[in-house]
């Protein structure tokens, strides 16, 4: 029998030793964070995959009891979530929020944002997602129920923050805020805690509550998720009060009392009679009792007392088939760069992190930007050598242009305009076709006509990128809210009133799109509707919504009377003006030519032109092609499109080859004195 070769066993252990070390660097190089997507949610975490899909299925779950509670059959979400799950404390508290210098101690926190919201979560602790309860449940009414009263919102959010999940089944109604009267170190010694907040069971046993009627008118503004302690009478009644609401199933009478008191502005007394069926004096009296016969709450509360006693004790209500677990739940794989952006994009939210949040997008977007150039300098010089080209590696495109879109959104919340636009132009040439920046595009361009008091450049193309990014985020209400303004600086209040009442749908309680809504109004001369709302904002928690609302009902008689409003009068012909965005615009410009239809050579150089006019008639003999004929003052315009299926309009869904004697605008690009090629057309 042959022996084996010295040789080839050296060779084996030198090939096995290099596969193994070519698996260690691989597996070194793989990203820990994963983001997973649920149906309504987006989870990044480092936690693993069966942590991940937990917190996203918790957060449905939450989502599917908030709905049954309201009686709603869907919800709106229309700001994008974003959910950070660290699985460690280190990470976590690097994030926080601060309290006296000091990293808060709740395992969870909520950071509001205009266009993003964001929440993370210490998943080192166990159930996290309950110390970020009562903000989400702020969050579901701020976008689902009209403005109301402080009571029903603290009310219905402690009573939310009640809740506990597992994949059996939903309690909920305990006392959110009952802790154990001990604490535990880490060598599980026990000691008792002294002077304890008292729990809303202990405010409500042991103290004459507040008179109903006080309650009731009690200003207490929940719009800005800041919010001092809760154990208050204030926030032990209003949550008894919904507690026996929501228990009785008069959800419905509670509208009623809404509608009396908000908008027909009935006393609160008479209110309660004609909601509820009963005087003050009786609803404050079952509202007490019901309170009483709730065993399960001084249970608990004469547990909390007792040494090894634990905070989880059983709830007043269990509800099994709420339960969810069907929900579709996938995961990928993202760099570490991504995860490292996003997360300080969230910190950067945050005052006290903002600086050093700052510095670290900088960085990252430094890095990135040289990794991204040097990939291409080596990608130029292997193709000259006529080797393999090298790829830009994913990594540093992606994680670059996250920072830099985070940087964009810093500089643009304090008015700095230019350097705005240089970062969300680096962002754009890494990833030109990412949604967030079409949106951002949109914004930026609002912003700088408000503060230059100027026209908003490129109307057709904004709409374009407007109506792209609400395809990707349908319920994304300020999407609507930028379509309404740039429709009516377009001429057209029919649709902008429409886009602005989807943006309202959305997002009841944002004053600034009721404002808008009342604008439009105004340009429509619906002056009663607008006198409505106007009224009702002046008297906005808002300062600022409260003095523009002011404003402009003193505007209102003088437009009607002479029969002008700020939308119909005649606008001034502003001088050109450098943008600062102007590379920005020439590639939107150059997105909405490509999809319209192929252009020579040289490119289309012609400047656009607006027309508003009347339509006479559409000819589409030599169809896809269509003429449309438009009068202006005496004149007659023959526009052509190559392709009316794919020419952007507004105020319609499809081209009809039908429309005849309607009010039209136009943009379009000259050939004669009487003719040209259209760019968009808006229909009334």
């Amino acid at each position: 029998m042959a022996r084996p070769c010295p040789i080839s066993v050296k060779v084996i252990s030198i090939l096995l030793l290099g596969f193994i070390f070519l698996r260690s660097a691989f597996a070194a190089e793989q990203s820990p964070w994963l983001e997973i997507h649920s149906a309504h949610y987006t989870v990044i975490t480092d936690a693993g995959d069966k942590k991940g899909r937990e917190v996203a299925l918790r957060f449905e779950q939450m989502r599917s009891v908030f709905a049954t509670l309201l009686m709603k059959e869907r919800l709106n979400e229309p700001v994008p979530l974003t959910i950070l799950a660290f699985k460690n404390d280190k990470t976590y508290f690097q994030s926080a929020p601060l309290r006296r210098g000091q990293p808060i101690g709740a395992a969870g926190f909520f950071v509001p944002g205009e266009d993003h919201n964001f929440i993370a979560l210490n998943l080192f602790e166990e159930e996290s997602w309950r110390a970020v309860a009562h903000d989400f449940a702020h969050l579901m009414l701020n976008y689902n129920y009209p403005p109301v009263q402080g009571w029903f919102d603290e009310g219905l959010a402690e009573y939310f923050s009640s809740i506990r999940l597992d994949n059996k089944q939903v309690e909920i109604g305990g006392d959110p805020e009952l802790q154990s009267a001990y604490t535990e170190d880490l060598l599980q010694n026990q000691r008792e805690v002294r002077n304890p907040p008292k729990s809303l069971t202990e405010l409500l046993s042991g103290q004459a509550w507040l008179a109903l009627p006080d309650l009731l008118t009690m200003k207490h503004d929940t719009s800005s998720y800041t919010e001092s302690t809760h154990n208050t009478l204030f926030y032990a009644q209003s949550w008894m009060v919904m507690h026996y609401l929501l228990h009785e199933k008069k959800l419905p009478e509670t509208g009623t009392y809404f509608d009396l008191v908000e908008n027909q502005r009935v006393p609160v007394e008479e209110a309660i009679q004609k909601a509820y069926g009963v005087t003050v004096v009786q609803f404050d009296q079952a509202v007490k009792d019901y309170f009483h016969s709730l065993k399960p709450l001084f249970a608990a509360l004469d547990a909390s007392k007792q040494s090894n006693s634990r905070s989880n004790s059983p709830q007043v209500y269990q509800f099994p088939e709420m339960v969810l677990n069907d929900i579709v739940i996938t995961a990928k794989s993202i760099p570490e760069a991504d995860a490292r952006a996003l997360t300080a994009e969230m910190k950067m939210r945050i005052p006290d992190r903002r600086e050093a949040a700052i510095q670290e997008l900088q960085t990252l977007a430094t890095a990135t930007d040289q990794a991204a150039a040097k990939a291409a300098s080596d990608k130029e010089r292997d193709k000259n050598q006529d080797h393999e080209p090298k790829k830009i590696g994913s990594t540093a495109a992606v994680g670059n242009e996250i920072a830099h879109r985070a940087l964009f959104w810093d500089h643009l919340q304090r008015g700095e305009f230019e350097p705005a636009a240089e970062e969300l132009g680096d962002a754009a040439a890494i990833n030109p076709r990412d949604m967030w920046i079409r949106y951002y595009l949109s914004v930026l361009k609002y912003r700088i006509s408000q503060a230059k008091h100027t026209e908003m450049l490129g109307l057709p193309n904004m709409l374009q990128d407007l109506r792209a990014v609400l395809e990707w985020y349908p319920e994304f209400a300020d999407a609507y809210d930028l379509t309404a303004i740039a429709r009516r600086e377009g001429g057209g209040p029919t649709a902008a009133m429409q886009a602005e009442r989807a943006a309202v749908q959305l997002s009841p309680r944002n004053q600034q799109y009721v404002y808008h809504l009342a604008e439009i109004y105004i340009d429509d001369k619906k002056w009663e509707a607008a006198r409505t709302l106007l009224e009702r904002l002046k008297s906005s928690s808002d300062p600022k919504v409260a003095a523009q609302a002011g404003e402009r009902l003193g505007q209102i008689a003088n437009e009607q009377k002479y029969g002008l409003s700020a939308g119909t009068a005649p606008s001034k012909k502003l001088t050109t003006q450098s943008s600062p965005f102007d590379v920005l615009e020439q590639d939107a410009a150059k997105r909405a030519a490509a999809a319209q239809q192929p252009q020579s050579a040289g490119g289309d150089k012609r400047p656009a032109k607006f027309l508003q006019g009347r339509l006479v008639g559409v000819d589409c003999s030599q169809s896809p092609a269509a003429v449309l004929t438009v009068t202006s003052g005496g004149a007659v315009l023959k526009l052509r499109t190559s392709d009316y299926k794919s020419l952007p309009l507004i105020g319609a869904d499809t081209f009809s080859c039908s429309w005849n004697d309607r009010s039209v605008s136009v943009n379009y690009k000259p050939g004669g004195s009487s003719d040209g090629d259209l760019v968009s057309v808006e229909v009334r």
